[in-house]
């Protein structure tokens, strides 16, 4: 065989060789390569769609802890205002309550002041008439002398 037509054949066959590729081969492998580029894509998509998302939901949280740390912080603010109302209401009935004690021990004491009073001019009473009694040595009959006796225990 002549190089020449070697050379002529091998480029037929050559040819045939990259028009079967082009016709039936490639097709496919590009079909496949582009829809592996399509899927990359769509998984890129996703991914950055994922992390924006992602992002999104991590500034929500933050606002919701804030919130959250707000609503607590206030709500403590208002509980301890609720106690220091309740510790101040406690203050005030306990200082009504012990000025209405100290009012009825007051009263009472001055009650027990008049009865004594009371008690201690009927006693001394009681001994004028026994002193007038011895000094005039006869019986002063306190029935009779009723108003005297009266005036008596208003006098003293």
């Amino acid at each position: 065989m002549n190089i020449n037509a070697t050379l002529i054949l091998q480029a037929i066959v050559f040819a045939i060789l990259v028009w079967f590729t082009m016709r039936f081969v490639w097709p496919p492998i590009t079909k496949a390569l582009d829809e592996r580029a399509l899927k990359i894509a769509d998984g890129l998509a996703a991914a950055d769609r994922a992390k924006s998302d992602l992002a999104t939901a991590n500034k929500r949280v933050e606002e919701q802890l804030a919130q959250t740390r707000e609503e607590s912080t206030k709500r403590l603010a208002d509980a301890e205002k609720r106690a220091q109302t309740i510790v101040d209401e406690a203050r005030v009935r306990a200082n009504d309550e012990a000025a209405k004690i100290i009012a009825a021990a007051k009263a009472d004491a001055d009650q027990q002041v008049v009865r004594a009073r009371e008690a201690l001019r009927e006693e001394v009473a009681a001994l004028a008439v026994k002193g007038a009694e011895s000094i005039l040595r006869r019986e002063v009959n306190a029935g009779v002398h009723a108003e005297l006796l009266t005036r008596l225990k208003t006098e003293l």
